[in-house]
């Protein structure tokens, strides 16, 4: 066995992706794996190491402010150059936030400072500049002691958008020479969570869509080096060992099998703040709309979510099914279980609500009726925060126009298409069987993982 893969996990969430999948399983039978990860407990690193021979926690070494200034610099010139539905929205919102005189001058110095930089050449010379700063104003060189002893044949991060602390194992890598590949977690990361700092040799992506998206922002990247591998965190959707029975499932959940669900899943508090608000309302509507058997609300409270928002409403309104999700609080780690409790809750869901999330896709996967919430909560000032926004960022405007959802601006909207889709669930059925075949081609097989492990293997 001469190929050496280390396997980077800078955030328990891509344990869906490569640990409960069975990817690290499976690539570990064909290749020397070292997992450098964040773990919740000493108990689970043991358990990996067991796994996959070699299980190191990963340090995350400060450093100092030169390249961290570079870095936040180059991302606001980034995102100021590519002016997304989400830039835009994170420039309004950075700048409603500073409030006072203080911050409104470091404020306006920054962004005096990415200007300049707002182009392709800008960037290029500022990415040059914090890659540069980075090497000799390193804080450890434990990484790179690590690789000159291991000499690893390919280092692949899970997840680029959430790497700050895989940084610097990243880039001792890429100062070794040695291949770094790494995994575009999400269909709006590129949009927006901000530019890719370190410039990997290898990228696998979701979708074709994403590939181009890709190249477009980032031209230096050469095509034959982007793979289209389907994401692994759909693959426990389409495996029929992960399937319950409706009774098993409202069993679980203390949901009533004879009555249809309505499926809300919620933000994080600073996105969609006041929205037990939102869904106090929705529970409402449900219990006197016009329709053959009254539905029940499921509530998925964001396992992102640990503000407790919702505890109130668990107490004063038990009819609303809140069943707990199974993560870890530390590195927001999810559970093995968790993915199948999000697949079953899809499966068995008469109507899905949501304020643009990717599980809109995901019910759409299923041919269930999408709704997204389009609407501030009524009576609360949430400034400077608007809802409606997101609908027009880019990764998200497509899903809209293409008519797989629905977008309901005010409750009484909601309340006429949740009536539309309880009665015509299948009003939308042949746009959303387009969205899906558009995004995802054939990659929704449960078989995303493997392509994962067989596209690690051909770079190592």
């Amino acid at each position: 066995m001469n190929r050496s893969i280390v396997v980077i996990l800078p955030r328990g969430e891509t344990y869906r992706n490569f640990i409960y999948t069975g990817v690290l399983r499976e690539l570990s039978a064909q290749a020397e794996v070292t997992l450098l990860s964040v773990y919740p407990n000493e108990e689970f690193r043991e358990k990996m190491a067991a796994e996959v021979g070699r299980a190191l926690p990963l340090q995350e070494h400060r450093d100092r402010w030169v390249p961290r200034f570079l870095r936040e610099i180059l991302d606001m010139a980034h995102g100021r150059w590519l002016w997304s539905g989400a830039a835009r929205e994170r420039w309004r919102l950075r700048d409603a936030e500073a409030n006072t005189p203080m911050k409104w001058l470091k404020r306006r110095g920054r962004k005096l400072l990415s200007y300049p930089f707002a182009n392709p050449t800008g960037l290029r010379l500022l990415s040059k500049a914090e890659r540069t700063a980075s090497r000799w104003l390193r804080t450890s060189d434990e990484y790179l002691a690590m690789f000159r002893e291991q000499r690893p044949s390919l280092v692949f991060n899970g997840s680029h958008a959430h790497s700050v602390n895989a940084i610097q194992a990243v880039q001792a890598a890429q100062w070794l020479g040695i291949p770094t590949a790494t995994f575009i977690f999400s269909w709006d990361n590129l949009t927006s969570q901000g530019r890719i700092i370190l410039p990997y040799d290898y990228y696998l992506v979701w979708n074709e869509h994403l590939r181009k998206q890709l190249l477009e922002i980032y031209p230096q990247i050469r095509p034959e080096n982007v793979f289209v591998t389907g994401t692994p965190q759909f693959d426990a959707h389409f495996q029929p060992r992960h399937h319950w029975s409706r009774e098993e499932f409202c069993e679980r959940i203390g949901a009533d099998p004879a009555r249809p669900i309505v499926f809300y899943s919620t933000g994080m508090a600073n996105h969609v703040p006041g929205e037990p608000r939102i869904v106090e309302g929705i529970a409402a509507m449900l219990c006197e709309i016009p329709v053959p058997i009254r539905p029940q609300l499921l509530v998925r409270v964001s396992p992102k979510d640990l503000t407790g928002r919702f505890e109130q409403m668990k107490r004063d309104l038990p009819e609303i099914l809140f069943p707990e999700v199974p993560w870890d609080a530390r590195w927001l780690t999810p559970k093995p279980e968790d993915a199948w409790l999000l697949a079953n809750s899809i499966r068995h869901a008469a109507v899905g609500i949501n304020v643009g999330s990717t599980i809109s896709l995901e019910l759409c996967m299923f041919d269930k009726p999408v709704i997204n919430v389009g609407y501030n909560p009524p009576g609360i000032d949430i400034h400077p925060v608007d809802i409606p926004r997101y609908y027009f960022f880019d990764h998200y405007r497509p899903i809209v126009e293409s008519g797989a959802v629905r977008l309901a601006g005010s409750e009484e909207e909601m309340r006429s298409l949740l009536i539309e889709a309880l009665t015509t669930p299948e009003a939308a059925a042949a746009q959303r069987k387009r969205l899906i075949q558009s995004m995802f081609d054939d990659t929704l097989d449960g078989n995303s993982g493997r392509r994962v492990v067989e596209c690690l293997l051909k770079l190592s």
